[in-house]
């Protein structure tokens, strides 16, 4: 049953974490791919459809001011009122030359029409028919070249009228009319992929050019021209870009458009959105193929995995739960060349380990019940307590204890004793541990705490006046609660620096961290001479905090055990302002 819910476990888990590392990145690629794919084929569809209907464009433009360059050769030279044999001549001539112009019209300067020669009609020479109100003559001369609206001659061809004005009133005009027919070649010559093609509409909307030229003899009807139209509609103004639309069969189609310089027309081509978006269709079901095949594959190999490693990891469960029971002589093995193997040898080498690693932390646990923390941390970094051997160190020493504590202690029960002196040591201990001092013993109601040693602080002096002015704070709030309750007490504080031997003594089953010189008897007798709320210090401390702390000189003082009287100096905690350490201090 267990045996059974584990493996169900592991291949319900390894089956989606492999198929979604699988599955997961092919969809996103396939998806990232499809939009930047269908980006760039819109853009190039939009560049390739552009390029085509701007080419177009402009060659009929060319086609329509290759016409008006022709014509402007009739309107070089001023008119007289005999008959000119000479235009009659050119004017046949360019009907040869340009099969698309259908008449030409000479107009003089007076407005009267000297020659028409047509290809259609009747020739007529020097009928001096008045002309100068022909909208072709008046639109001319304000604009020099123009161009009517689009005409189909007898309701099918579409044709142009075109005129033309010389820079002189005495050379008169010329009108033509064009045969728009022959602009098919330019729109029939337009291919994009397999069956986009081009067309091209006048400014009202009407089908004046097509490949299928049956659309074109029917462009007036509007029947015909209304979805070229609406086409030209969803584009919006010429050159605004790619646009989609539907064309007369109702397929979706893409389009741009392009204008026409001089009659106001537009030059639109277009391709089927199927056609344009054929390779976009393709990637996707290549990736729906991938993303089939990657399911397909991550679910076979899910199941493959799953079956491979629940045996190894029953393995190493079973090993851990030995190991985690405390039997360390237990080895797991697992033969399978990969990290399962290392996995195991791995445990395999923790086991040996755990032991004298378990030993190394009672050890430092150990040592944290007589040292300070960074004094037990400092063990630890160093690998052994060789740090802690005897050696010389300049020492800030600082004793301190309660006063009357012996008569008050006599009065009252055991246990009342022992609350008093829990609050006291949890006081003292909280500003030892801040200023980072080692706690050297206790000696009932009295401490012993030494300033750098083991570990070096910055100004040693200054650090340990500090915590002193701390201890003497805390204990005096303590103090005043007591004495609420009827409990007598003070509290003084003696501090000395010099030069010490300090390291560890003891014996085989337990050892203590300790100083020993004249530094610790001197601080011992400031202490025990210090009255309650009194904090003394020998010379050498005074020294070294002068400036920076408030001092009191108190005189010279007979010390016992010392044969000359010793400077002493008192400072006030009242009058120093609350101090805290700045980081740690430890010169590492």
């Amino acid at each position: 049953m267990i045996v059974r819910e584990r493996f169900r476990g592991l291949f319900q888990k390894y089956l989606l974490v492999l198929f979604m590392a699988v599955a997961i990145p092919l969809a996103v690629n396939g998806v990232v791919e499809a939009w930047f794919g269908y980006r760039d084929q819109r853009e190039r569809l939009d560049q390739l459809l552009g390029v085509q209907a701007t080419s177009a464009a402009a060659e009929i433009h060319d086609f329509i001011f290759d016409i008006t360059n022709q014509l402007g050769w009739f309107v070089q030279v001023p008119w007289s009122d005999e008959p000119d044999e000479r235009r009659r001549t050119e004017a046949l001539r360019l009907l040869r030359q340009a099969p698309a112009i259908v008449g030409l019209a000479l107009i003089d300067h007076k407005g009267l029409e000297r020659l028409y020669v047509s290809r259609i009609g009747l020739n007529r020479i020097e009928s001096r028919a008045d002309r100068s109100a022909d909208p072709a003559v008046v639109g001319a001369r304000s604009a020099q070249v123009w161009f009517s609206d689009v005409s189909y001659h007898r309701g099918s061809e579409p044709h142009l009228t075109v005129a033309v004005v010389g820079s002189r009133p005495s050379v008169g005009a010329v009108v033509a009319e064009v045969n728009l027919k022959l602009i098919w070649d330019v729109i029939s010559a337009i291919k994009v992929g397999k069956s986009g093609f081009a067309f091209v509409l006048d400014q009202p909307g009407r089908l004046i050019a097509h490949p299928d030229i049956s659309l074109v003899l029917r462009g007036a009807e509007e029947a015909t021209s209304k979805p070229f139209r609406n086409i030209r509609d969803a584009i919006g103004p010429a050159g605004a870009g790619f646009a989609t639309s539907r064309d007369a069969e109702g397929r979706e189609i893409a389009a741009v458009a392009a204008p026409v310089a001089g009659p106001d027309w537009t030059v639109i081509v277009e391709q089927p959105l199927s056609e344009a978006y054929a390779p976009i269709y393709a990637a996707l079901w290549r990736t729906a193929t991938l993303l089939a095949a990657g399911t397909i594959f991550a679910a076979l190999l899910a199941y493959a995995l799953a079956h491979r490693m629940t045996e190894p990891i029953r393995v190493l469960e079973e090993g851990t739960e030995k190991i985690g029971a405390g039997s360390f002589d237990h080895r797991i093995s697992i033969e399978t060349g990969d990290e399962f193997q290392r996995l195991a040898n791995s445990f395999n080498k923790m086991a040996a380990e755990l032991e004298l690693a378990q030993q190394h932390q009672e050890r430092i646990a150990k040592l944290k019940r007589f040292l300070a923390p960074q004094v037990a941390d400092l063990v630890d970094r160093a690998g052994d307590d060789s740090v802690l051997d005897g050696r010389h160190a300049e020492v800030v020493v600082i004793f301190c204890d309660l006063r009357g504590f012996t008569a008050f202690s006599a009065a009252l029960a055991p246990e009342q004793v022992m609350s008093v002196l829990s609050e006291y040591y949890a006081c003292l201990g909280r500003a030892i541990t801040q200023f980072a001092a080692t706690l050297i013993s206790f000696s009932g109601d009295g401490l012993m705490v030494l300033v750098n040693a083991p570990v070096p602080v910055e100004e040693p002096a200054l650090r340990a006046v500090d915590l002193a002015v701390e201890m003497q704070k805390g204990v005096q709030g303590l103090i005043a609660g007591w004495r609420s309750r009827g409990y007598q007490v003070g509290f003084g504080i003696g501090l000395a620096s010099g030069a010490a031997t300090v390291g560890r003594i003891g014996y085989a089953d337990r050892f203590d961290y300790t100083a020993i010189g004249s530094v610790v008897n001197l601080a011992a007798r400031l202490c025990a001479s210090a009255a309650d709320r009194e904090i003394l210090i020998d010379a050498e401390v005074a020294e070294r905090v002068r400036g920076k702390r408030p001092l009191e000189r108190l005189g010279d003082h007979q010390i016992k055990g010392f044969d000359e009287a010793i400077p002493v100096f008192g400072i006030s905690f009242d009058t120093v302002a609350d101090i805290k350490p700045q980081g740690s201090g430890v010169i590492r």
